[in-house]
């Protein structure tokens, strides 16, 4: 019978810091400066339990393995180890000190027979000889973060432990300091909503599925949490000081997955978790009217959120904290928090409170219009790739994709609100409809098809007449007419609605026949050239999308046509496309901004405030 990478307690309990076959646990801290050489990374089993190993510079995949197979008892050929998008087959180079790894089995499916894994009694003496709280990562932005630690462990020392939140759907703790006040918020990743070990009762998957939004998968709010404060540069949108750690302590709970019962029962338990700043407030905007908040604090937090498509921005969490003095009588400052549900793998429809405030549609600022002119997507990409390298590259492109909207819309004079407004769906009728956002992302793939199909003739011009002069000719004069093609649809379709009102993007129907089909299917067509062939039998305002796993791909994915309304669960994806056709991509996308400005959908609705599809996390 196989074996289960679930461990019990007892395995839970313990952090074994493993280095070679011997399993010595001494971590040198000048190995760990020298991390070129010697690389120190916390493993994470699907059911939580972490373990620090330390690697040498010979280490593979499959020795890292080896090792955890001492550990744990678990057969190398029913598991494997991923690193973000990467499943590690065998060279680690990639992987960064102090970086999280998982560790994933190739089967899902157990009975509550299966056994579970136990270390031996040579295991259960080797503790991890690093601290309590581990900071993953070395960087400069985790400053007040490690003085904040430094505060919380001598309060664990001197006996002040933990308090639970009782709010939320997901595992979460107050972190103290010596005065017994909270300095800290800590949530595992194993403890979120349906992960294994979440004290509140929503469990049922494993870390790496699917989650509370189908865009974010279980185990992974907490380094989105991280992304968000690194993004917020200059501290411009007040989002606390935020880290990812690794962190022992007996007040973690640990599921017992046979009988579904909580345990706490006063073992040590090591997390992998994200430790924010605590910020003492009065309350959250839902409980304080908004006409106290300062139009830059609104705007600020704004331009945050639209920056990392943030899906979850409801009034709970935005702190709320009154100035001291005279002269601020009245003032309070805002401060964002829970950002686990930003950065989605896909344009997931977002949730902004703030959109329909009175401050959301007063003009920006010169000061607000110069900070987002100085925004560099690029930059912001390869700096969170560098500081959190388990990042998916899904949640970078919609980071670059949505970052560079802000920039052109305010570049074109749309307030904060108007923004808002073109990536929220619009709600009518119980169905929804895609949002402006994403309809420009529809359009501007099927330009990059269409391009795909112009490029494709042109190879096979060249390969059926290479030695004919004339062929040229014909090539250079296929690109104006292909091109006016391209700007004649556009133009015809911006604003996104046809004669009768109705969107034109707002169905889903089954392609043409299996006949056409199994034709395309059996040339060498190109991948997106088949699908913009199978496009041509259909009519022009009519653009394709596919159900994939939960989410509509768009139309490299598969053969459909909209005739259905977008469900609320489906959202445009990114990642289906190369390199390269991610770049024409982004080049066309950036075409269609202007059009789609001057021609907002939203305009049609006048003064009246539009019914949004989002939905927050807050209950």
């Amino acid at each position: 019978m196989a074996h289960d990478l679930d461990s019990p307690l007892q395995t839970q309990m313990e952090v074994a810091s493993i280095k070679g076959t011997g399993c010595d646990c001494l971590v040198n801290k000048r190995m760990e400066r020298n991390f070129s050489a010697r690389r120190r990374v916390f493993v994470q089993t699907e059911s939580g339990c972490v373990l620090g190993i330390v690697l040498d510079r010979s280490d593979n995949a499959h020795t890292v393995k080896k090792r955890l197979q001492l550990a744990l008892n678990v057969p190398t050929e029913e598991s494997s180890l991923t690193y973000g998008d990467t499943v590690l087959k065998n060279d680690l180079s990639a992987v960064r000190n102090d970086s999280p790894l998982l560790l994933t089995r190739k089967f899902l499916h157990r009975s509550s027979s299966t056994p579970c894994l136990s270390p031996t009694g040579r295991d259960l003496q080797q503790r991890d000889q690093s601290g309590p709280i581990e900071i993953l990562g070395s960087s400069n932005y985790f400053a007040p973060t490690k003085l904040l630690v430094k505060d919380i462990m001598k309060a664990m020392e001197n006996g002040i432990d933990p308090i639970p939140v009782s709010s939320g759907l997901g595992g979460s703790y107050y972190f103290r300091n010596c005065n017994g006040e909270n300095v800290a918020i800590v949530k595992p990743t194993d403890e979120e909503p349906f992960a294994p070990n979440n004290p509140k009762g929503w469990v049922g998957k494993a870390l790496g599925q699917p989650g509370l939004k189908c865009s974010v998968r279980v185990g992974e709010t907490g380094f989105r949490e991280v992304a968000a404060y690194l993004l917020d540069y200059n501290h411009f949108a007040n989002v606390p000081s935020t880290a990812l750690v690794k962190i022992t302590h007996s007040i973690f709970n640990v599921n017992d997955r046979v009988n579904g019962n909580m345990n706490q029962n006063g073992k040590l338990v090591s997390k992998i978790a994200s430790l924010q700043q605590f910020i003492p407030h009065d309350f959250d905007a839902s409980d304080h009217g908004t006409s106290s908040f300062t139009v830059s604090a609104v705007h600020r937090i704004g331009i945050l959120d639209i920056r990392i498509l943030n899906t979850d921005r409801h009034a709970g969490n935005l702190l709320v904290r009154k100035l001291d003095g005279f002269e601020r009588f009245g003032q309070v400052e805002l401060v964002p928090i829970d950002h686990g549900f930003c950065l989605p793998e896909s344009l997931e429809d977002p949730y902004f409170e703030w959109i329909h405030w009175p401050q959301a549609s007063i003009p920006f600022s010169e000061d607000e219009l110069e900070y987002i002119d100085n925004l560099d997507p690029i930059y912001d990409s390869d700096m969170l790739r560098r500081e959190l390298p388990m990042i998916r590259e899904a949640c970078l492109r919609v980071l670059v994709l949505c970052t560079i909207f802000l920039k052109e819309a305010a570049a074109f004079g749309l307030c904060l609100a108007e923004i808002g407004e073109m990536m929220s769906r619009e709600f009518q009728a119980h169905k929804g409809d895609p949002s402006e956002l994403e309809l420009i992302c529809i359009e501007a793939r099927r330009w990059l098809e269409e391009m795909g199909v112009l490029a494709w003739e042109r190879k096979t011009g060249e390969e059926e007449c290479q030695f004919d002069i004339d062929c040229e000719d014909e090539e250079l004069d296929m690109i104006p007419i292909v091109e006016e093609k391209l700007l004649t649809k556009t133009t015809s379709n911006f604003g996104f609605r046809n004669g009768n009102g109705r969107n034109p993007l707002s169905k889903l129907e089954e392609n043409i026949e299996e006949e056409a089909t199994a034709e395309i299917e059996g040339s060498q067509v190109p991948r997106a050239l088949k699908q913009s062939m199978s496009l041509e039998n259909t009519e022009d305002d009519e653009k394709t999308w596919q159900h994939k796993d939960g989410c509509l791909a768009g139309p490299y994915s598969g053969n459909w046509r909209f005739n259905e309304q977008l469900p609320a669960s489906s959202c445009f994806e990114l990642t289906d496309m190369n390199g390269e056709d991610w770049t024409q991509f982004l080049e066309n996308f950036q075409k269609l901004l202007r059009p789609a400005f001057a021609n907002p959908k939203s305009a049609s609705l006048g003064q009246r405030q539009r019914q949004r599809l989002g939905t927050s996390c807050q209950f």
